[in-house]
């Protein structure tokens, strides 16, 4: 695989409103080496969502760069993959059809899909429901379909937007610790954003902390965690200390964000 790191170099975005220009994110600088795993977190409205639409190239930003492995981000890029938060699933094709969708798009040879398609599968953990329609599966297993997807179109990259979000707490766990063990395989370069934050330290290497608007970084947390870790590891004093450190950082910045949209109302 080739060097997969993102380099973000100044990055900001601003908006045209009804009540002027809205700044969403501001003089944001960081690098996540090759084969990382980072974790956004933030108040609602910080900008985190924009910031992850910036490197996948779906949103041009108004100053600064992204660079993933060595070349400008300028649009959408096949080796950036990219699961979103909403079910994206086609209700009229089934599973294989659905992870297989892709690929068609981009003129992959129909013996590739077969092969990428039933990888992705099986890595996902949906083997045996290749032929099952989405109305018969669970809001998890619809984004175990979303993320085969992804995975089947072999990206160095893989942008995850609150792909849980609509999940009970129980699943997510679950399904976090998943898509860690399937990282720990494929050796991607994975940003996951998610109001959670102990969803981001179990999935995590390191954890960037998110100012409310206009979004920037504002700490940025190494997770001393064994790389082997389950959803087990929530009880452990190590995982506690961190969710205080992540929550001390956090809590100022969601109380200002809710003040100002109290303000806005």
């Amino acid at each position: 695989m080739s060097d997969a790191g993102i380099r973000i170099t100044d990055v900001g975005v601003k908006f045209p409103s009804a009540r002027g220009t809205v700044t969403a994110v501001e003089n944001v600088n960081q690098h996540i080496p090759a084969s990382s795993f980072v974790s956004i977190v933030g108040p609602s409205g910080c900008g985190k969502s924009t910031l992850l639409s910036v490197i996948a190239g779906l949103q041009k930003p108004t100053s600064g760069e992204v660079n993933v492995h060595g070349r400008t981000v300028t649009g959408p890029d096949k080796n950036i993959g990219f699961v979103f938060q909403e079910d994206s699933t086609l209700p009229w094709r089934d599973v294989e059809e659905n992870v297989r969708f892709a690929m068609q798009m981009g003129g992959v040879s129909k013996q590739d899909q077969r092969r990428r398609a039933q990888d992705a599968i099986d890595l996902v953990g949906l083997t045996g429901f290749e032929h099952a329609y989405p109305a018969t599966l669970s809001g998890g297993m619809r984004q175990r379909v979303a993320l085969a997807r992804t995975l089947a179109m072999e990206p160095n990259v893989v942008l995850m937007d609150e792909p849980f979000a609509a999940l009970d707490q129980q699943t997510r766990i679950f399904l976090g610790a998943e898509v860690r063990q399937i990282w720990s395989r494929t050796h991607q370069t994975v940003v996951f954003v998610t109001h959670d934050i102990g969803e981001a330290i179990l999935l995590s290497q390191q954890v960037w902390v998110m100012s409310y608007r206009p979004g920037t970084i504002i700490d940025v947390i190494d997770v001393d965690l064994p790389e082997e870790r389950d959803a087990s590891i929530v009880s452990t004093h190590e995982f506690n200390e961190l969710n205080n450190r992540i929550w001390t950082s956090l809590q100022a910045e969601s109380m200002r964000g809710f003040e100002q949209q109290e303000k806005s109302a």
